[in-house]
């Protein structure tokens, strides 16, 4: 069986963060939102905590756009800055608004403040919001809208990217001919597992905090 030094990045990384991805998934606040327990509301700040979390890592990852450790991975049609800040305009004309942001918020987004000019630590972040938002992002899509209708505000989860598993399989490959080194891996390993610490602890902290 191959070991996670020896596996390929994308293979590495899947690997290597499989207990905390499933932990994050399986919290409650998510599992509510998913099976229909949860509200409109609820959805509305989870897309309220997402945006200063994105606007950190697109300006992280513009800032080492050029640098040949992460280049090949970085598309503007993923970035999602624009579509969170339509999709709240949208809910707050609909009446649906959220101004608290959770303390794992915060965390997440003094996280990737901490990764300016790190690589190999935006690799790992880049990996876990974005391939995420193209795999289980799209199946938080199909239930939020089936099950409290919601149809508009929802942009965040399109992207223009007409084939998304071919673009995921690429995106695979291009992580894996990345040219690191062997710290340089252990750095973007260690950055996936906190980026899914941080999404398990912002479900933990929007639950106390009351909202569904």
């Amino acid at each position: 069986m191959e070991t996670t030094i020896s596996a390929p990045l994308s293979r590495a990384l899947q690997d290597s963060t499989a207990i905390a991805h499933d932990r994050a998934e399986n919290a409650g606040f998510i599992t509510d939102l998913m099976s229909g327990k949860g509200t409109i509301d609820g959805f509305v700040a989870l897309l309220h905590q997402s945006l200063p979390v994105y606007e950190a890592l697109e300006e992280a990852c513009r800032a080492v756009g050029d640098d040949p450790r992460i280049a090949a991975i970085l598309d503007p049609r993923l970035e999602r800055t624009a579509s969170l800040i339509a999709d709240l305009e949208t809910h707050r004309a609909a009446g649906h608004t959220c101004d608290v942001i959770v303390p794992a918020t915060e965390s997440y987004v003094a996280e990737l403040n901490s990764c300016a000019g790190d690589a190999p630590a935006l690799i790992g972040h880049h990996y876990v919001r974005y391939l995420g938002d193209l795999s289980g992002g799209q199946i938080i899509k199909t239930m939020v809208r089936r099950h409290y209708g919601v149809e508009e505000g929802m942009s965040f989860y399109d992207f223009d990217i007409p084939k998304p598993k071919v673009y995921k399989d690429g995106y695979r490959a291009a992580l894996d001919a990345l040219p690191l080194s062997e710290a340089e891996r252990d750095a973007a390993l260690a950055a996936a597992t906190r980026a899914f610490d941080l999404n398990h602890q912002l479900f933990l902290d929007l639950e106390a905090a009351g909202i569904r």
